[in-house]
């Protein structure tokens, strides 16, 4: 498969026939998707799309990870999300993107033509509700990042971010961004990421295997740090 941008990719493709309801063996918005979709692999740091672009396109994340950006006025990238495999991504309620994606590593994405999900959504009210429901997710997750960080030191940062990767309850988690992504996601530099990281392992609340590979000790020790 090609590294190319999404909106090059699926417009080369031939037009696929309409989906009919019938057609639907599962009646959900991801499901929709994996029937509809165009799978594009984007190599790493490559863009999928970017900040200002018209949203033509909704993605969901194949294999891999990927990264959501907004450019600072400063000149500097703030890194708002990221994004693995079944998650999907771009959502916006207007019609350009008010971010910029990037994969992490070599990741295999999933392109479907926005179009055709909301002419879905306009014939199945479950398709609707879906879409509506993960959009003001995203965009109440991005909203509700900065604020937090705000006012959290870098010990509560870093902690709640590994618990968050550590949601699906695993304690070993293997992270695929750079410490780097990590501090500008965090609001932090590179160094208070590893340094705090260090930090952590010596209050045996974390045990570092290796740069990537992070193994959550006391969950509650992690926990009570934003108590």
């Amino acid at each position: 498969m090609l590294m190319r941008p999404a909106t090059a990719a699926v417009a080369s493709q031939s037009p696929r026939c309409q989906v009919s309801k019938s057609e639907l063996d599962i009646n959900t918005l991801v499901g929709s998707m994996e029937l509809m979709g165009t799978r594009i692999s984007y190599g790493r740091n490559v863009e999928i799309f970017g900040e200002g672009e018209p949203a033509e396109y909704l993605y969901k994340v194949v294999s891999g990870s990927v990264r959501s950006c907004k450019l600072l006025d400063d000149g500097r990238c703030q890194v708002t999300g990221f994004h693995i495999a079944g998650e999907v991504f771009g959502l916006e309620l207007d019609e350009e993107h008010h971010f910029s994606a990037e994969a992490v590593n070599d990741a295999v994405v999933l392109v479907v033509k926005r179009r055709a999900i909301i002419g879905l959504a306009a014939r199945d009210a479950d398709i609707a509700r879906q879409l509506w429901a993960m959009t003001a997710r995203e965009l109440q997750r991005v909203q509700d990042h900065m604020p937090v960080l705000g006012c959290m030191n870098a010990k509560q940062r870093v902690a709640t971010f590994l618990l968050h990767m550590g949601s699906s309850g695993r304690n070993e988690i293997e992270l695929p961004m750079s410490r780097q992504d990590i501090a500008d996601y965090l609001g932090l530099t590179i160094e208070t990421v590893s340094r705090t990281m260090t930090q952590l392992e010596s209050d045996a609340a974390i045990h570092l295997a290796s740069s990537r590979r992070i193994v959550l000790r006391n969950r509650a020790a992690l926990t009570r740090l934003n108590a």
